[in-house]
């Protein structure tokens, strides 16, 4: 197995795809790219129907996918409100690499049987697959194909992100093979002599202590230890130093434990999730998930300096694992990570390379990112979710 990575500011589209595709190339050695993943920003939207006919000149007709971004990455580069097209090439002996290319309208009921899930993606659960999605945010339903892959495919990793640069439907692309889509969802499943890790970094610390939800019903929360969640908050505020309540104004979430046998939570066991509201008359609170009593919560704070030290605190655990290196890996980060929130660009690109060396490393800005929190699929934001890719065989 063998990954390439390379990116280029060109504002001509040809020229771009050219360049980036020969970083590729060098990389990969004699060795053809049997997966292509390109990112391709909105400054070449109205030739987003070419890119595909233009990267199978430079690199063959090796798989591709990949889908118009807000920002691209690649070659330790990260593309920001200006031109960038980002291709990754991977040479993968003995990896099978099943192509998907999905409606919403056609898409199976999450509760859906396994076997109605096989039947419309045309991958077996007994191949073992990992999925790599890439779907429009105006035109598909990524929850709903997140929650029927993780019970379709027990056991598969599955990590992506939300195309992005354009504002309406219709306004996204989305590559795959020779063709150039504008709604739905593409992807790959990969099986085979492949393994898939993930870190996930979700940029937010733990504020107050952690708690029992008491009363619940789907996503409002009306007990939190026993007391109204806004009597919480209110006591959580008077706690909080200036700055950080300066920062719960804007940037408070509620981070719900995934794994609730534990006696000490650290970063990443949290799923974080969105302050949707609260009804000031019963102190009821609003959040963007489902919860189910006796889930363990905690309120988080994010701000530039939070994320950073979670994401390097990820990237230092995944490091002290005695997994193989990786040989290559894919970076889906939120646009409003980035420069946006460092203010300075390659923050996030400079953090995996210090902890994890020259790993090949392709991906884009997304308006949405998927990966797993202790082996559930969520559609993250503010997030950043690596996929690294090695072999079985060491």
């Amino acid at each position: 197995m063998l990954w390439a990575s390379s990116a280029s500011d060109d504002v001509d589209l040809a020229r771009a795809i050219a360049q980036a595709a020969a970083g590729v190339r060098q990389q990969l050695g004699q060795c053809p790219a049997d997966l292509i993943v390109a990112f391709v920003s909105a400054h070449h939207a109205d030739r987003y129907a070419h890119v595909p006919a233009l990267i199978a000149a430079e690199l063959g007709h090796g798989l591709l996918m990949g889908c118009s971004a807000g920002g691209v990455i690649g070659g330790g580069r990260e593309l920001e409100q200006q031109p960038g097209v980002a291709l990754t090439g991977a040479f993968l002996p003995g990896v099978r690499l099943q192509p998907l290319r999905l409606n919403s309208d056609a898409l199976p009921a999450p509760s859906a049987g396994a076997a109605a899930w096989h039947a419309r993606l045309g991958v077996d659960s007994h191949d073992a697959p990992h999925f790599v999605l890439l779907p429009d945010p105006f035109s598909f339903d990524a929850e709903g194909m997140i929650r029927g892959l993780d019970a379709a495919y027990p056991g598969a990793t599955t990590i992506g992100g939300v195309a992005s640069g354009g504002r309406e439907t219709g306004s996204n692309a989305l590559f795959l093979g020779s063709e150039t889509h504008r709604t739905g969802l593409v992807g790959v499943a990969m099986s085979g002599n492949v393994v898939v890790d993930t870190v996930v970094a979700q940029g937010c610390r733990p504020v107050g202590e952690p708690m029992f939800v008491t009363t619940c019903e789907r996503n409002v929360i009306r007990g939190l230890d026993g007391r109204p969640p806004l009597e919480v908050l209110q006591e959580l505020h008077e706690r909080l130093d200036a700055r950080d309540r300066q920062l719960a104004r804007h940037s408070l979430f509620l981070g719900i434990v995934m794994q609730q046998d534990r006696q000490e939570y650290r970063h990443g066991d949290f799923l974080i999730r969105n302050l949707l509201g609260i009804d000031p008359q019963t102190g009821a609170l609003a959040i963007g998930a489902l919860v189910a009593d006796n889930a363990v919560v905690q309120f988080h704070l994010r701000d530039a300096a939070t994320s950073a030290h979670d994401l390097e605190a990820m990237l230092q655990r995944y490091r002290q694992t005695e997994t193989p290196a990786a040989r290559g890996a894919l970076l889906f980060s939120c646009l409003g990570r980035g420069r946006f929130l460092y203010g300075r660009a390659d923050h996030d690109t400079d953090a995996f390379r210090q902890h994890l060396g020259d790993v090949p490393l392709g991906g884009f800005f997304c308006n949405g990112e998927i990966g797993p929190v202790h082996g559930q699929t969520f559609l993250h934001g503010y997030t950043s979710a690596f996929g690294l890719f090695r072999g079985k065989e060491s």
